[in-house]
């Protein structure tokens, strides 16, 4: 019993350490192939479409929601330690520097990394990567290499739309449920803002955008066993990469504090 304990344990940090290598193998492939994004950037402007443009109603949707439970949650926070004139400092902060790009990144993990993997695992099974390589056709520089920079270039403008609106949902809230004037709000952001704070916020906000479009490449690149293969590859593309951001961003902050 212990020995085949010992033997799975075994096998699953092979298995990790090997697919480690492969990430970080496509990571190098895409950096190497990046001069080839300018010679076509139609690709990429599609990519940055699809990645960007059209994930803005779902993050307007998003952050709206998170800056009124926000409000809510600040407002609880406050009561009786501090008065509400610091609601807006503390709401704006939590949302630059924490909840607007991580809860962006989540959506975009869901949205595009497991779209991501779906394309092109559908690409695998069927066979058209294969048909690319025939034809001389690198599938890193033209399916991955315009996926990633579009992610790494959209994302923190989505931090951005983010951040704007979960502010705004959080002052529509402060003041029709909790008394607190305009001036009061924004001059309490205002006062204790950092562009510090914004600027973290924005590098994480890439760092999730990058990790997301990696993995789903990644894994659709290794996408086997048809249309089921597909669908475990998107569960999976959603899965890690939502796990992966919650885990960087905990060690992004060890390394500012």
């Amino acid at each position: 019993m212990i020995s085949r304990i010992l033997q799975l344990i075994g096998r699953k940090t092979l298995n990790f350490f090997e697919e480690f290598g492969q990430v970080v193998r496509l990571f190098v492939e895409i950096m190497r192939s990046t001069p080839k994004i300018f010679k076509n950037p139609r690709n990429t402007l599609y990519q940055m479409e699809h990645i960007g443009v059209d994930s803005i109603p779902l993050v307007f949707i998003i952050a709206t929601f998170t800056g009124a439970v926000a409000s809510w949650q600040a407002a609880y926070q406050l009561k009786g330690i501090a008065p509400l004139s610091f609601l807006g400092a503390t709401t704006s902060r939590a949302i630059i520097t924490e909840l607007g790009p991580v809860l962006t990144a989540i959506v975009i993990a869901g949205r595009v990394g497991a779209s991501i993997a779906a394309e092109l695992g559908s690409m695998k099974v069927t066979e058209q990567i294969d048909a690319l390589e025939s034809m001389g056709i690198s599938p890193v520089s033209f399916l991955a290499t315009p996926r990633f920079f579009a992610s790494i270039i959209m994302m923190p403008i989505l931090v951005v739309i983010a951040n704007s609106i979960a502010i705004m949902g959080a002052y529509f809230i402060s003041n029709f449920f909790l008394d607190v004037s305009f001036n009061v709000f924004f001059e309490s952001a205002r006062r204790y803002f950092l562009i510090s704070d914004f600027v973290f916020g924005l590098i994480k906000g890439m760092i999730f955008g990058g990790v997301t479009s990696l993995l789903g490449c990644h894994i659709g690149f290794r996408t086997e066993g048809g249309a089921e293969g597909v669908g475990a590859s998107t569960i999976r593309s959603f899965v890690i990469s939502s796990a992966l951001i919650l885990i960087l961003d905990y060690f992004l902050w060890t390394l500012i504090f």
